[in-house]
């Protein structure tokens, strides 16, 4: 095992062997996957930013704040929400973009109100589900490029041995070992990728239900107020 920790510079600290130089052998191993790791780490540039970007947005505390509904209800019931506070609830967050549509629309009656908040609805969740499908396509593709960078590879490895045969059986091994640094890298960025997209995909689910809570209150209590006034 002690001739293993020759091919990278090492140094003993406390009894323990640590790496120098991570960034050079990092290198190394892009340069033994071929032109094909390129894009794979392009991949993994992608999955990670957009995980940043989709873990920042999707916060439900920010899309559905908790007492939004109630404020708009006091408001309302005060005769408060004027164009000027109906503006800025729709600026104010999603949900406050969804009860910004039925309200403006509430005079015209429960299915017309329903309606605009459905088409909101429609916008806020096409915003919420943004650059998931590009995280689905890239764990989708990422192994595909790792096997493909393997198969090239092989193909390199089988022409070697045609050339010079196979007598040289560890330059041969180190062919092979390369030819599957790429399936390697693939799985590791497709793996993380699945997961967080069923992740973001469960918590926007999550969100779109509460979401929809939220406007069924504020659709009930407006009629049903509406109601009782007319057959008062």
């Amino acid at each position: 095992m002690a001739s293993d920790f020759t091919r990278y510079p090492w140094y003993a600290y406390n009894g323990t062997r640590i790496p120098l130089q991570l960034g050079k052998v990092v290198l190394e191993l892009l340069m033994a996957g071929g032109w094909l790791m390129v894009l794979i780490v392009l991949c993994s540039i992608l999955v990670l930013a957009i995980c940043i970007d989709r873990l920042v947005t999707l916060n439900p505390k920010t899309i559905a704040p908790p007492h939004l509904l109630a404020t708009v209800w006091k408001q309302l019931k005060k005769g408060e929400l004027d164009n000027t506070r109906l503006r800025t609830l729709r600026q104010s967050s999603p949900l406050g973009r969804i009860l910004a549509a039925g309200l403006a629309n509430a005079h015209h009656g429960r299915d017309v109100m329903k309606e605009s908040i459905q088409e909101a609805a429609g916008h806020v969740v096409h915003d919420l589900e943004r650059y998931l499908n590009t995280l689905g396509t890239i764990a989708a593709v990422a192994p595909l490029l790792g096997l493909l960078g393997t198969v090239v590879g092989m193909i390199d490895v089988f022409a070697e041995i045609m050339s010079q045969g196979t007598g040289n059986a560890s330059a041969l091994a180190g062919g092979i070992s390369e030819a599957l640094i790429t399936t390697a890298a693939g799985l590791t960025v497709a793996i993380p990728a699945i997961v967080m997209h069923r992740y973001f995909v469960g918590k926007i689910d999550a969100i779109v239900v509460e979401l929809e809570q939220e406007t069924i209150k504020l659709v009930d209590a407006l009629h049903s107020e509406e109601s009782t006034e007319a057959g008062a």
